[in-house]
């Protein structure tokens, strides 16, 4: 056998890779892959339209005002509000219309945004948290319903359900706290603080018919 074959590994020449430089490597890139995933998407919607791509440029009238954007043919309205026009207040929760976050509405009808694609959109009226308050800066009866019972914890959830429950007062004004409920059912709370929620609901309906 080869005097090389019986050198022992940890006095070789400088160009053998020890056991821990592997695992250190291997937990390096990991690292950067993991960084990578978290800022993805935000890098790739925040990004022009390259040339070429299957982009449109279209117009959609959001809170009362045309805006112009570029949208691919698969993309959601959800992304299009948060990453394009920067309405924030529309939150993604599950991703997969069942939480309710995302809920906006469309021509006065709550949807879930993210199962909605934005192109389908573009000759209807969007309305989203941010175009509830009047330009005065005061706030929609139901909106004032929430601080008044501080309905909320967390209120990562608060816009779908407010969203949700001007959806639905506009076809039933005077609910009672029965038919609010299922009325805005399909809006889920993490928190898990659903007769609060309610509360502030039932508060903000009584707000609206006095206004």
């Amino acid at each position: 056998m080869a005097e090389n074959e019986l050198a022992d590994p940890r006095t070789s020449d400088s160009n053998t890779i020890s056991r821990r430089d592997v695992i250190k490597s291997v937990i390096a890139a990991g690292a950067v892959s993991s960084t990578s995933y978290l800022f993805r998407v935000s890098k790739v919607w925040g990004q022009a339209s390259a040339p070429g791509a299957v982009d449109r440029l279209i117009t959609l009238n959001v809170n009362g005002q045309d805006r112009r954007v570029d949208v691919m043919k698969q993309e959601t309205l959800v992304m299009t509000l948060r990453y394009k026009l920067g309405l924030t207040g529309t939150k993604i929760g599950c991703d997969q219309a069942e939480c309710g976050a995302c809920t906006v509405l469309i021509d006065d009808v709550p949807y879930y945004s993210c199962s909605v694609f934005t192109h389908t959109v573009r000759d209807k009226k969007i309305q989203t948290i941010e175009g509830l308050a009047k330009p005065d800066g005061t706030l929609h009866p139901v909106q004032q319903g929430v601080i008044d019972q501080q309905g909320f914890q967390c209120a990562f959830c608060m816009s779908g359900f407010v969203m949700a429950t001007v959806g639905y007062l506009k076809t039933n004004p005077n609910p009672t706290r029965t038919e609010l409920a299922h009325g805005i059912s399909g809006n889920l709370c993490r928190c898990q603080d659903y007769d609060k929620i309610l509360t502030a609901m039932m508060r903000g309906a009584e707000h609206l018919r006095k206004a």
